[in-house]
């Protein structure tokens, strides 16, 4: 069922282009635009087409615990030596640092409505610091071992600590940081304690008794419990991107599961690490989770296949800790030997215009649309952001990471973990679909090409194939438009949709072609070299096979 939403969606109009940093080009003749790119060291690409970019690395101590402030671009970290430390991933300084003990903190949160840093040690003291003034406004005796774990309601006044005393206690700092309730049932350490994203008013714990358990706040014993695990479990967090009633957990008989809490029951284990499993997370925004181990290194997995799409390891040794913040692709890593933040895939929605007016993008697997035709001749400055009614088209049945409308706009592709889906672009009906590295429309609003792999480019026409090839120098890239564009690592080539007929081969890298048809063209300088040809085949063969620059 469709929904309007009639809160106004931001949507921001920006001029990209200026008069000082552009000139004309025209031409009676369709023209492409070739942009030529190396990638930066240090960036990974994944199987599920998400890149990886380090932000920030930062050397310490052992890290035991990690927070990122939601407001401010600080990446807080408590050590095993005794100190807290604030990092800017922004300007990649240290802008605070404090200690709080000679004893390892084993717990560190930010409390942003009350400009506040909690933390919990090996001495048993919870302290509250005030983080614009590091002056520490609180302190007292939690428990009677360890602190091994701090979360912080989101809406209530409330602190919950667990600890190798095998204890849970809820703290209410309105009420001069009264215990109002314990929580008793693990007979071993409590390692680690997680709210429910969708209720938060319950929590499960994680003990090296091989359990986890479920609890919800006002009742002393747990709703349930989870067993599985042949040994002690470090870590739990619950799935935040949708609707699935899952929990993950880490343990030290080196496996990740995946359970089910609603009907009790483990639904996927994963396996690899070839240590204990020490940090566990699911990503809000992006359909993967994430686990780290003593063996030096973070897996990142598919959520919904649970296929393994990478494994990063920054050589700090073994991985403490990963913080990840709703909202955000950045990810904090804690190690042995300091800290890392990354940002995985990119911020920006996958989306689409047609040439009406209509923008289609994707919020996780939900695609949503807005029409700026109804906006009429209405006169916008640059920057200025426009209230528009937000159309929920539906469910997607794969994760979008490139969305296309072909030429006339009646239809738009989905792409994404190496499936394509073709969907009415009015109504979201779907079409067709396939499997495929790579999909492109062509000129003709009927055509399309997809790409299987190094090797093989397929055509179709009005849904049914026409043409399959293997193109002569490979297939890593597709490109669409008036002619079919296929690129390898060294040279595009250009080849007609109708014959198939290789037009022209050009030796140089890159990383996207577009196919225009326009009377002019503005092109920015400070864009990355860009080169411009005629698309007419004999204004091509004039142009040189090869570029050096």
């Amino acid at each position: 069922m469709r929904k309007v939403f009639h809160a106004p969606f931001k949507f921001e109009i920006s001029r990209t282009l200026t008069s000082s940093s552009v000139w004309p080009v025209s031409s009676r003749h369709s023209l492409f635009s070739v942009l030529s790119t190396t990638p930066r060291e240090g960036d990974a690409t994944m199987p599920l087409r998400m890149d990886v970019k380090r932000k920030l690395l930062a050397r310490s101590d052992r890290v035991k615990c990690m927070d990122l402030h939601p407001k401010e671009p600080w990446m807080l970290v408590s050590l095993y030596n005794g100190n807290v430390h604030i990092w800017s991933h922004e300007s990649q300084t240290l802008v605070k640092s404090f200690e709080v003990t000679d004893l390892p903190v084993r717990a560190a949160k930010f409390v942003v409505r009350k400009s506040w840093v909690v933390t919990g040690s090996d001495d048993m003291l919870v302290r509250v610091f005030n983080y614009n003034t590091l002056e520490k406004s609180h302190s007292f005796e939690a428990h009677t071992d360890y602190i091994r774990s701090i979360v912080v309601h989101p809406t209530h006044p409330y602190i919950l600590t667990s600890s190798d005393d095998m204890s849970i206690k809820l703290w209410d700092w309105e009420k001069k940081w009264q215990c109002s309730q314990v929580f008793e049932g693990h007979s071993h350490y409590v390692m680690m304690i997680v709210l429910n994203p969708k209720d938060h008013n319950q929590f499960a714990s994680a003990s090296l008794d091989r359990t986890i358990k479920v609890w919800q706040l006002g009742s002393p014993t747990p709703n349930f419990t989870l067993e599985g695990h042949e040994k002690g479990i470090n870590c739990v967090d619950y799935f935040q991107g949708g609707d699935k009633p899952y929990l993950i957990s880490g343990a030290d008989d080196r496996l990740v599961k995946v359970w089910d809490y609603q009907n009790k029951a483990c639904v996927q284990t994963l396996e690899g690490h070839a240590q204990n499993v020490t940090a566990v997370a699911f990503h809000s925004e992006l359909p993967i989770l994430m686990t780290g181990s003593e063996d030096g290194t973070v897996r990142v997995w598919h959520a919904n296949t649970y296929r393994l799409e990478t494994t990063l390891n920054y050589g700090l040794e073994r991985v403490w800790f990963i913080c990840q913040m709703r909202g955000s692709n950045d990810v904090a890593i804690g190690y042995d030997e300091g800290s890392v933040m990354i940002k995985l895939g990119r911020e920006e929605p996958a989306m689409s215009m047609d040439s009406s007016g209509k923008i289609v993008w994707a919020k996780h697997s939900e695609l949503q649309q807005v029409n700026l035709k109804v906006l009429g001749e209405m006169e916008v400055k640059d920057g200025e952001r426009l209230p528009v009614a937000v159309k929920d088209m539906g469910s997607c049945e794969i994760y979008p990471q490139n969305i296309s409308h072909n030429p006339n706009g009646r239809f738009m592709v989905v792409c994404g973990d190496g499936e394509y889906i073709i969907y009415t672009a009015m109504a979201l009906r779907n079409k067709s679909f396939g499997s495929a590295q790579e999909f492109v429309w062509a000129a003709d609003s009927s055509e399309y090409a997809i790409r299987e792999g190094t090797s093989r480019v397929k055509i179709f026409k009005n849904f049914k194939e026409k043409k399959s090839f293997k193109p002569e120098f490979g297939a890593e890239g597709i490109f669409g438009g008036h002619l079919l564009g296929v690129t390898s690592s060294n040279s595009l080539t250009l080849y007609d949709w109708e014959s198939l007929e290789l037009i022209r081969r050009i030796e140089i890298s890159v990383k996207h072609v577009t196919l225009l048809s326009l009377p002019s063209l503005l092109f920015s300088k400070s864009l990355p070299p860009t080169f411009i040809f005629p698309l007419s085949h004999s204004k091509l063969s004039s142009f040189p096979l090869s570029h050096s620059n």
